[in-house]
């Protein structure tokens, strides 16, 4: 038996594993994972532990990335909208939008008819209405491009997430409004940026699919650990044995009451694999 066996490790991966905001704000390139993490990565998998990155990218934005993240486990993408397994380039799990989704968002968008967004399939297409800035600057951090569509009527199933990309002032008109409706109990809502709002299929969350993971990997709720920096990683932080942040988390993380450890760029993941090596 080594180390970490039935260790499981989730972690965010913008602005946890690897600093992307300046890539976000200015347009410039993201740059490497930080070397100490890496080494803590490959010391944690060594010694049997199972790591898993938990993103709120969907396949098509993460894929070029997950060819240089160690990992032992599949992944949670789309913020929680499936399992998906980069080692056999399949999914695990999915909680795909429904048919209802082409009658509500034609109620979103008879309100909000400039209303900025992607949606994302479960293969590498993103289509787009109404491109705006905030759309240009995720499609250079995600290096996926879009498909810009004029109607929401020629977006095709399945649909694996909505992501809106407006100024948060009408972002949370759009989420109000949503969550208004008598639908709006079908989705989930979660902020993945200021200017991101996420939506899923109820349930669809980071926690619930950790928990899922873990399942699937016979790991028990004692040895789950996970560490993010966002809204949208909250629930999978309230599933952790011990909820870790980096120091560059939002607010609201650090109220949560997550263990706090060093800056993304600075290894906050391998301080959590230092704490894991003192315990196991």
């Amino acid at each position: 038996m080594q180390k970490f066996d039935h260790v499981l490790l989730a972690s965010d991966f913008d602005n946890t594993l690897v600093y992307t905001q300046s890539a976000l704000d200015n347009g410039t390139d993201i740059p490497p994972m930080c070397p100490r993490n890496r080494e803590a990565l490959d010391y944690f998998i060594q010694n049997g532990g199972l790591f898993a990155i938990s993103t709120g990218r969907a396949l098509p934005a993460f894929m070029d990335y997950a060819k240089d993240v160690p990992m032992s486990a599949p992944c949670v993408i789309a913020n929680g909208a499936a399992i998906y397994d980069f080692r056999t380039n399949e999914y695990l799990y999915t909680a795909f939008l429904g048919e209802a989704i082409y009658d509500h968002m034609a109620e979103v968008l008879a309100r909000f008819p400039t209303l900025a967004f992607e949606v994302y399939h479960d293969d590498c297409r993103i289509h787009a209405m109404n491109p705006n800035r905030y759309i240009r600057n995720h499609e250079h951090l995600t290096r996926s491009p879009v498909q810009v569509v004029e109607r929401f009527a020629d977006i095709d199933l399945p649909i694996i997430k909505i992501l809106f990309e407006e100024d948060f002032p009408v972002l949370d008109a759009v989420r109000t409004f949503i969550l208004s409706r008598p639908w709006g109990r079908e989705y989930e809502l979660i902020y993945s940026n200021e200017h991101l709002l996420e939506l899923t299929a109820a349930g669809a969350t980071k926690g619930g699919m950790i928990l899922r993971l873990a399942s699937l990997l016979g790991v028990a709720r004692k040895d789950i650990y996970c560490i993010g920096d966002h809204k949208n990683d909250i629930p999978m932080l309230e599933v952790s044995a011990v909820p870790f942040a980096p120091a560059n988390a939002i607010p609201a993380v650090h109220e949560f009451g997550a263990h706090i450890v060093s800056h993304c760029s600075d290894g906050a993941v391998a301080d959590v694999v230092e704490y894991l090596d003192k315990i196991y």
